[in-house]
């Protein structure tokens, strides 16, 4: 059945395009894009007056935990999260138990997310087998059974030498490899950004030079040997030190997440496990700076880092609990009230760090709203205002310290290959 979407706002940042405009969708592909087009005999109207229309948001770093921990999340559970948050697509790391290093657990994954999946899901494969560091995986085989870029995300590949034999074996499939910046020796035993907070609380703290130190690496190496994106960015030197690279012609991309430009380690306070992430929560000025990144473009895209946890988890003691929060359901509503509201970021261009940057640092193609391309789209009333309730999350864990925020911007519906799964702000799958 052909589905037209009437009168909507479209944004679309990889066409250029913003205005109004119909959208007809037949056969899961964008058919046209036009005033006023004639509906279809037969087809599904859905009245976007008022409303913006946006690519389908494309996730590129989150945790689905399949396979492992059906507890925390499952695919199924995590992609209805996913499409209620308005991501079409999404890119799930490698740290499952079994850890993602084989081609078959590729196969699995992609198989499994075609059958109980919501939405489009990309894995991510490990960079070395066992997250160990040591030996590569096969990375030509899992791209073959849909590995669309490769991570140890979790744990830093430590030895050079083998981040640099990655670097140069992906290039030769221009797939990604994903950089988890961080100095272990300098974040031993660490629970929070290391600063005066972490002294009154009595909490051992991560110093901000664990994360720079690593990205110093990945730079030198990205000059030399091939593309790395680095993930979670949370420092302001971090931020600086790829916006000197960037201006240098290194091939280096990165991106940030919503806690990181929302949140500082005074949320912490209490201790807060729900506000416990790895990199941890920094400084004030760390989080202008980390706005200041997304402003001028040195922080390509904003991802979830969605790591969702059982609430044993994270009802313990500080130092013992996991680090990581849920973020689908959030992300969108973030930007648009903590970044497009304040006048940070235009519209146009939260949308290009939420779609095409990503969709293009994956390389897979996604985030674009134009005639013969799949159709993943989502409806967004930008005015409606609501509170979190983590109770109510598709998740299956709740772990986000967002809970009684008060935030602008809800998607209304979420199409993903012609096909409507959410509906009305509701799970329609």
């Amino acid at each position: 059945m052909d589905l037209l979407i009437r009168g909507g706002q479209v944004i679309d940042p990889a066409t250029n395009f913003e205005g109004m405009a119909d959208i007809l969708i037949s056969e899961s592909k964008i058919k046209s894009i036009s005033q006023k087009i004639p509906p279809p005999k037969n087809a599904t109207i859905l009245d976007a007056g008022g409303l913006y229309v946006f690519p389908g948001l494309v996730d590129l770093h989150c945790h689905l935990r399949d396979p492992g921990d059906p507890e925390e999340e499952t695919i199924a559970s995590g992609t209805r999260s996913a499409a209620l948050g308005g991501f079409t697509s999404i890119a799930c790391m490698a740290n499952t138990d079994p850890v993602i290093d084989s081609p078959a657990l590729v196969k699995y994954v992609k198989s499994k997310s075609q059958i109980e999946g919501a939405i489009n899901v990309f894995p991510i494969g490990a960079v070395t087998k066992g997250l160990k560091g040591e030996e590569l995986t096969e990375m030509g085989r899992m791209i073959g059974e849909g590995a669309v870029g490769f991570s140890d995300d979790g744990k830093p590949v430590v030895s050079a030498e083998v981040f640099r034999r990655a670097l140069e074996y992906a290039r030769q499939f221009d797939v990604p490899v994903i950089s988890h910046a961080e100095d272990l020796e300098l974040s031993a035993g660490g629970s929070m950004n290391e600063s005066f907070k972490s002294t009154i609380l009595g909490l051992k703290g991560i110093p901000h030079q664990a994360e720079e130190i690593m990205v110093m690496r990945d730079i030198m190496l990205a000059r030399a040997f091939g593309k790395v994106h680095i993930t979670h960015v949370s420092t302001a030197r971090s931020v600086d030190l790829v916006r000197k690279a960037k201006a240098e012609g290194v091939a280096i991309t990165c991106d940030t997440c919503p806690h990181y430009f929302t949140l500082t380690e005074e949320e912490v306070e209490g201790y807060n496990t729900y506000a416990k992430v790895n990199p941890p929560l920094r400084g004030e000025k760390d989080l202008e700076a980390i706005i200041a990144g997304l402003k001028d473009g040195t922080i390509d895209a904003i991802s979830t880092d969605h790591a969702p946890h059982r609430a044993e988890e994270k009802n313990i003691e500080f130092g013992y609990a996991a680090s990581g929060m849920v973020g689908f359901e959030t992300a969108l509503a973030l930007v648009l009230t903590e970044l497009v509201e304040p006048g940070s970021l235009t519209l146009k261009k939260a949308v290009e760090k939420m779609t095409l940057n990503p969709a293009r640092i994956l390389n897979v193609k996604k985030g674009v709203i134009k005639a013969g391309w799949d159709a993943d789209v989502i409806i967004v009333d930008p005015k409606a205002e609501w509170t979190v309730d983590i109770n109510r999350f598709a998740s299956r864990s709740k772990n986000s310290p967002y809970h009684g925020w008060k935030l602008k911007g809800r998607v209304l519906y979420a199409i993903v290959g012609g096909k409507i799964v959410v509906k009305d702000g509701q799970l329609a799958v």
